[in-house]
């Protein structure tokens, strides 16, 4: 008989505890975009390289914290394809509550069931009240007539608040789904935005006009001869501003007010600003056609005393040889004076790919709105 072999009783499989905290992320929905995760611990950045997701396999994410990372006692974070507009939903398409971990270790489980795109899906009952504020408002600076739309907040008709106010040029590109260039879907980005409760406000939109659209956003005498622009900016300052003040719930006040526009929209807008810094404290510039009167003057900066100001600059890379780089001198020009750094805030946005159109500046709207009105970030 063979002798029993001299063994040890066979030990159960223990856990392994990783000494850090391992997230793993699964998604029903999958495509080509980095995960990135943005919380409490990094100041809810959402294209933080550090806390990029590492792709281990189709609707598969793994990222483990550092081993000298800080936990706070109680980690909130979302998961973002690199930015709120592509910010985690659910499989019905409603936003998601920050995701909560008290543990320091070992492996978490999470799933995404959706993505937003460009910020989109929206929700219907949160979209701006489109108000015709006159079919045919009086510009009697120039001796014409204009349509002006307001959007205004959702609960605008329930609620007693006043509202910010940004001015927009290109009124017939901003919502109108039958635009032939596509429209900035400002409305449906709006309705997102108080659905995340970023921040509500009024848009005052003002359209072109049509055929001689070049000629009254040409300020001065440019490249492109003697335009209209300084007419065209007093009407918005001496009379369009008054009246919806008068008759809207606004906040009349400079810091409270903006005005932006893209192309020569975004030219007659800085132009806006320069001459008038009283009015608007926000400007919101696409794209400008600074080719247009490359040596803009600049003239505002020598104010005996600057206010504060917040400008939003975008630029594509694929729009022409020399768009970004008008841009970045133009901000290099604006923040030369070392007495305005502190009053001049400018957030320069750049996408290499950005071309020049709507769906580009549709994009960059609810940034830009974000970061004018609603946050204390400064670049």
């Amino acid at each position: 008989m063979k002798p029993a072999e001299n063994t040890l009783p066979q030990q159960p499989d223990k856990e392994i505890i990783e000494p850090q905290l391992n997230l793993l992320l699964t998604t029903d929905e999958d495509d080509d975009r980095p995960v990135y995760i943005a919380g409490n611990f990094n100041n809810w950045v959402t294209q933080d390289k550090h806390f990029q997701m590492e792709k281990v396999g189709k609707g598969l994410y793994h990222f483990k914290f550092p081993v000298d990372f800080n936990y706070p006692d109680e980690l909130l974070y979302k998961f973002t394809r690199g930015d709120w507009s592509e910010v985690e939903i659910d499989k019905y398409g409603n936003r998601t509550e920050n995701r909560s971990c008290k543990q320091h270790s070992g492996v978490r489980k999470e799933h995404v069931a959706k993505w937003r795109h460009n910020w989109l899906p929206f929700k219907p009952n949160f979209l701006p009240k489109v108000h015709l504020v006159s079919e045919e408002f009086e510009i009697p600076q120039l001796n014409k007539k204009r349509k002006v739309w307001a959007l205004l907040p959702y609960d605008y008709e329930t609620s007693t608040e006043h509202y910010p106010v940004m001015y927009l040029q290109d009124a017939q590109n901003l919502f109108n789904e039958k635009a032939k260039f596509g429209n900035w879907e400002i409305d449906k980005k709006l309705a997102v935005m108080a659905e995340y409760k970023i921040g509500k406000i009024i848009v005052i939109a003002v359209e072109h006009a049509d055929n001689e659209r070049i000629l009254e956003y040409n300020v001065g005498n440019t490249v492109l001869g003697t335009g209209q622009g300084k007419k065209y900016i007093r009407f918005l300052t001496d009379t369009l501003k008054p009246f919806i003040d008068e008759n809207f719930r606004t906040k009349p006040e400079r810091e409270y007010t903006g005005i932006g526009g893209s192309s020569m929209g975004g030219l007659v807008s800085i132009f806006s600003g320069i001459m008038y810094p009283e009015v608007f404290g926000k400007l919101m510039i696409f794209s400008p056609s600074l080719w247009v009167v490359p040596k803009i003057k600049l003239s505002f900066l020598d104010m005996e005393e600057p206010q504060d100001t917040r400008i939003y600059l975008y630029a594509g890379g694929d729009e022409s040889a020399t768009m970004i780089d008008h841009v970045k001198n133009f901000k290099k020009r604006l923040l030369k004076k070392d007495a305005l750094n502190d009053k001049m805030k400018i957030r320069l946005s750049i996408n290499e790919q950005g071309k020049h159109n709507e769906i580009y500046w549709s994009d960059e709207f609810p940034k830009a709105i974000e970061w004018l009105y609603f946050s204390t970030k400064e670049e």
